[in-house]
């Protein structure tokens, strides 16, 4: 149902409540739900037995006066068809074949605008996801993150909301001098496994790259900030720390342009330091009482906020601690006017979130409590060949984006022979929003190299595809399928199921945007297609009936144009062919 029909719906209820509750103090919310059963009706009300008690009536007897004023209002038109009392007062509403059908004539109108929402315009909001440190390529955690910050962006988009995309470089603290280490050992002739080779150095391939550009004095740049070129020599570790800083930054960026995602705004740890935002903020917590020193150390009184214990800010040697950092730049973040932020992490970054919002809430700037928003997701196991992969040459210890996209991609190339890497990039994308965040997952890429229904994109695509070929059989105007008058012939069972889930999508979009679950999206577009292909297995499309056809035509267009919208907000393809 869509949503102005179910507002219609609860506007009657509330006009025939009206004369009852009169006189009372009594403001009834009418509340719509699917009935479980859905040979019980299309809507199911309980507001008569929620309102028997208060004003001393039979429920049954209540939910018959109301049922009666709701059917005789004019203003309920076609939209309902039928309306039974079960049980004690239950009231099942039925709305009528017209109502549903109406659902395809509102898609082929609107087209890709189907489900989306202009109630949040005005709205900013902040959405940080990947934040790799730019101290090697990107892993399939961050590959996750990716897919679910990109298709949450986009949600939120769907809604209305003025969406930034930020991307977090940890370009400050151990891990940057450890790479620094690594790369001036590589060029100083060491390797992996030599006695002098750095027991903490990254081993990765990717390390030897950098240092054979960095001694060749080559210049990087990544997609923001100064270029850096390399001095060569391989004593200056400041040159050596910028050039591969650098370097992976842009192979970062290469990376992420091949997955299909781009931020507006890259921020830069380093800056919180050399802007004094990570002492201001220090200061301003010593100011604010929230502080002690202890054992050499500045202390944060966390319980104060919930914490378990009391977290170290600043340790005896002078450097502050991780989330010290994170406190400065979600402070930045309330400053640029991002009253709703969301980060998108690993759930390794369980433990960061009350320290930082512990921060936040000391400052006492009027930051809401709750702020940031967190969508933690957990790691994902790579199979192939039945076997966990668990290191790839290039890294060195992990499977990067890079490798899943490739792999995922098979042998697919483009008209021009060149390797085509769209399959794989779908295949990742989906697969990863497949399931919900906190959710392990087991990316199989046997399975996303299946033609089969049982690789779910895959069995998406091939729904968007099966409809191209059936429009391109008939041969007619597409364009003129939405001024069809005639839809009274979509009464089959299969059709009532199909209408009924394309009616859900902007219902769906709504409360996986609330819930912050883009994966629901990745439900709902296995769901159509799975009443799709039942769809398209029960009845036949191009009937001799021309009635009959037209109006099956349309329901196959607005099929297809459900399933673009959903899978262009995941950043998936919807290919005519498969």
């Amino acid at each position: 149902m869509l949503a102005s029909q179910k507002q219609q719906i609860i506007d009657l209820f509330q006009a025939a409540l009206a004369p009852i509750v009169a006189g009372t103090d009594l403001q009834p919310v009418v509340i719509l739900e699917r009935p479980r059963d859905p040979s019980h009706g299309d809507i199911a009300c309980n507001i008569a037995m929620q309102l028997a008690k208060p004003l001393k009536k039979n429920p049954r007897e209540l939910a018959q006066t109301l049922v009666a004023a709701v059917l005789a209002n004019p203003a309920k038109g076609d939209l309902v068809d039928a309306i039974d009392i079960a049980g004690p007062g239950f009231i099942n509403v039925r709305i009528s074949a017209a109502a549903k059908q109406a659902v395809v004539k509102t898609i082929l109108k609107e087209g890709p605008q189907f489900g989306k929402s202009a109630a949040n315009a005005g709205k900013k909001v902040l959405i940080e996801f990947v934040s790799a440190n730019p101290t090697g390529p990107l892993h399939v955690g961050h590959g996750r993150q990716g897919a679910l910050g990109d298709a949450l962006s986009s949600l939120y988009q769907s809604q209305g909301f003025d969406v930034t995309r930020e991307f977090y470089y940890n370009d400050a603290g151990v891990q940057i001098a450890t790479l620094a280490s690594s790369v001036q050992a590589r060029a100083k002739g060491l390797k992996p496994g030599d006695a002098n080779w750095p027991e903490s150095a990254y081993n990765g391939d990717y390390i030897a790259d950098i240092a054979a550009d960095f001694l060749a004095g080559k210049t990087v740049a990544a997609s923001d900030g100064a270029p850096a070129t390399a001095s060569g020599d391989v004593d200056d570790i400041e040159s050596i720390r910028k050039f591969a800083v650098t370097y992976l930054r842009r192979e970062q960026d290469l990376d992420l342009q091949v997955f299909g995602v781009k931020f507006d705004n890259y921020y830069l740890e380093s800056s919180l330091y050399s802007d004094g935002k990570v002492d201001a903020t220090v200061t301003a917590l010593i100011k604010a009482g929230k502080t002690y020193e202890q054992d050499g150390a500045l202390w944060l009184r966390t319980t104060e906020y919930g914490d378990d214990k009391d977290r170290v800010m600043k340790k005896t040697d002078g450097t502050y601690t991780y989330f010290v950092p994170d406190v400065a730049y979600h402070i930045n973040k309330w400053q640029r006017g991002f009253g709703k932020v969301i980060n998108v992490q690993g759930s390794d970054h369980h433990g960061t979130v009350a320290r930082v919002r512990a921060g936040l809430q000391a400052v006492n700037i009027g930051i809401p409590q709750g702020y940031p928003d967190y969508v933690l997701h957990k790691m994902v196991t790579v199979m192939k060949n039945g076997e966990e992969v668990k290191i790839s040459k290039r890294a060195g210890s992990y499977v990067t984006v890079r490798d899943l996209i490739e792999w995922s991609a098979g042998d697919a190339t483009t008209e021009d022979g060149t390797r085509d890497l769209t399959r794989g990039r779908d295949a990742v994308r989906f697969f990863l929003i497949s399931r919900k965040a906190d959710t392990e997952f087991v990316f199989d890429v046997d399975l996303a190299l299946a033609r089969s229904d049982e690789n779910p994109v895959y069995y998406v695509q091939y729904a968007h595809a099966r409809i191209c070929s059936v429009l391109a059989q008939w041969g007619g105007d597409e364009a003129t399928l939405d001024a069809i008058a005639d839809l009274s012939p979509l009464i089959a069972p299969r059709e009532a199921s199909l209408l009924a889930k394309l009616a859900e999508y902007p219902e769906m979009l709504q409360k996986a945007l609330e819930e912050l679950g883009p994966h629901q999206v990745a439900f709902y577009l296995r769901d159509l297609s799975g009443e799709l292909h039942s769809y398209y297995n029960a009845e036949r499309v191009l009937v001799d009936d021309v009635s009959t056809k037209m109006a099956r035509l349309a329901l196959m267009s607005a099929t297809r144009q459900v399933l673009r919208n959903g899978l262009a907000l995941i950043g998936v393809s919807a290919p005519a062919r498969m």
